[in-house]
């Protein structure tokens, strides 16, 4: 196993936090913040101090497995998971689908149908810019972009671009994979969840947010009206997750 993981807090519940794609260490953070307890934050392997991705690690098959393995190593009964994050959470509820008493899944990327044409060009611009080979520039340009105006982030498209540079495999490899083989196998998840998904984000549409709360017979659906709800509603993300595991 690849994964790394840090607690924060103690005490009863356990919560595992499972960070997205090239999620900088602030970002991981976020989805913790405000819940009772103890809060168990990956890191994915070629994230952080975790070591580099074995070859042809990126599927969701292996992800999940990872993330079951800490959840156990922490006997974690809750969880919340962030675009990759949220589809090996996914994955795990389908195969065991009394393992969580909750999940919250927020901006899932896909679940049993391939990524629409807006997701596959979004995927191909960071992964060309990702192969560039200028040091990042291009990655921080194509990032930058996708910063909605008025929004100030800091050093964030810094840090992200120097995430995805050691992520060139994943680019390539998750837009072709899908969480779950057949969706049908959530109907029979015990789980309570909320899924929360954005009105205009390319990498996760709301169709596919839409798709994963209809799949789970205890689910609910929240959608931000945000291109980056993780930049742009962190307040409302937070309101969520409490309001939800507290």
């Amino acid at each position: 196993m690849d994964v790394r993981w840090r607690a924060h807090g103690r005490g009863a519940p356990v919560t595992l936090v499972v960070p997205g794609l090239g999620a900088t260490e602030g970002e991981a953070r976020i989805p913790a913040s405000g819940l009772r307890g103890t809060r168990v934050v990956l890191t994915l392997p070629g994230h952080g101090d975790a070591a580099d991705a074995p070859p042809h690690y990126w599927n969701y098959a292996a992800v999940a497995a990872d993330v079951l393995a800490v959840a156990d190593e922490v006997g974690a009964r809750r969880a919340v998971g962030v675009s990759l994050g949220a589809g090996a959470l996914t994955r795990i509820a389908a195969d065991h689908p009394d393992r969580f008493d909750r999940l919250a899944l927020l901006l899932p990327a896909a679940l049993d149908r391939s990524r629409g044409t807006a997701a596959r060009k979004s995927f191909q611009r960071l992964a060309t810019a990702v192969a560039a080979g200028d040091g990042g520039v291009a990655v921080r340009e194509v990032l930058a972009a996708e910063v909605p105006a008025g929004i100030d982030v800091g050093d964030y498209v810094d840090r992200r671009a120097e995430a995805l540079l050691r992520l060139a495999d994943a680019l390539r490899e998750l837009p072709e994979q899908v969480p779950v083989p057949d969706a049908t196998a959530l109907a029979a998840v015990r789980s309570d969840v909320l899924v929360v998904g954005a009105t205009d984000d390319p990498l996760h549409p709301v169709e596919a947010a839409t798709a994963t709360a209809v799949a789970f017979s205890r689910a609910r659906l929240e959608i931000l009206p945000s291109s980056a709800p993780m930049l742009t509603h962190r307040q409302e993300l937070r309101r969520l997750l409490v309001d939800f595991l507290n």
